[in-house]
């Protein structure tokens, strides 16, 4: 019985494969030094996450070599963090084509011009924090003066656009209201900033979902018949979209930005290359979480489009990512 018993254990472990072709497994060797360079190489074979990343390094490299329009998505969060200075970089040397983000991710940005954001912890008691005047974003804390130096700059603003808005009769556009505010900041520091000045177009269709909701709310109390038209800046998305030879997309985090670039290039019947980087599973089935393969039913991007998803947190990988692909050209 012994002898039998393990002659079918043995059959069941130790049976013959096929070889399987394909790279080594192999990781980075500190024998030979520290090259961050080749340390970063070695993620293709590394495996897992790693692996992914690489490829999607590969991915945005492709981007930039066939000079496709590059449409940038990133939830306000990012800004928030000191990913801001990368995004700024980006937009400062015209690396990318469009921006799409949330209200959150537009306003902070000119929040941290008036007012810098300082290092917490994520375990500060929240109730504590109310009675000092400071919000937390993660282990990030922002004074709530810093939203009230944000009423004092965006006010004028706000009532000069409705002014124009009664002589002439047009509505801004958010994504117009967005270029008019980088070019009031003036500050080098800003997104919108070179936005502004390179004529990067940014999309913002959630624009009331934060302070500047917050804002345009209490401007209403006197000029209850101000108006901001969303409305032009789909059509005008999509129909510039429509006309690109060549797009790639680059989605860091969730929501509505990233369905709206998905959704903008449906309207060429898909993207040519898509980086997905966030930590969303798709189980309960919504498009935050969904992997690119579920884009492609959709023809938010193309069914021999190149496409990848990096699960992990875009304030550790998405400068690995830049300072290999668009630093380097």
């Amino acid at each position: 019985m012994t002898k039998n018993t393990e002659k079918i254990s043995r059959k069941n472990v130790l049976f013959d494969s096929q070889e399987v072709e394909g790279l080594d497994i192999r990781g980075y060797d500190f024998n030979r030094g520290i090259d961050y360079e080749k340390l970063l190489d070695s993620y293709l074979t590394t495996g897992f996450q790693a692996t992914h990343l690489f490829k999607a390094i590969e991915l945005i490299n492709k981007m930039i070599k066939e000079k496709a329009t590059i449409y940038l998505g990133y939830t306000s969060n990012l800004v928030t963090s000191g990913l801001r200075d990368i995004f700024r970089y980006l937009a400062e040397h015209k690396k990318i084509d469009v921006i799409v983000t949330t209200a959150g991710g537009i306003e902070e940005d000119f929040i941290k011009c008036l007012g810098s954001f300082k290092l917490g912890m994520f375990s500060t008691s929240g109730e504590l924090l109310k009675k000092k005047g400071v919000n937390r974003t993660g282990n990030i804390f922002i004074p709530n003066s810093r939203y009230c130096k944000f009423e004092e700059f965006i006010t004028p603003i706000l009532k000069r656009i409705y002014e124009r808005q009664k002589k002439t009769r047009k509505i801004i556009s958010v994504s117009e209201f967005i270029k008019e505010l980088g070019k009031e900041i003036n500050n080098k520091e800003s997104i919108y900033y070179w936005c502004y000045k390179n004529n990067i177009d940014v999309y913002c269709p959630a624009l009331t979902d934060g302070s500047i909701g917050d804002m345009i709310h209490f401007f209403m109390y006197k000029h209850p018949d101000f108006k901001i038209d969303i409305a032009s800046d789909i059509h005008k998305l999509n129909e510039y979209t429509i006309t690109r030879k060549k797009t790639g997309i680059i989605l860091l985090g969730k929501g509505i930005m990233k369905h709206h670039i998905c959704n903008a290039n449906l309207m060429r019947n898909g993207a040519d290359y898509s980086v997905y980087i966030n930590i969303g599973e798709e189980w309960d089935g919504a498009d935050s979480n969904a992997r690119p393969d579920e884009a492609v039913s959709w023809g938010k991007i193309k069914n021999k489009g190149e496409a990848i998803k990096v699960f992990g947190d875009a304030t550790v990988l998405f400068p690995l990512i830049v300072a290999k692909t668009f630093a380097k050209h």
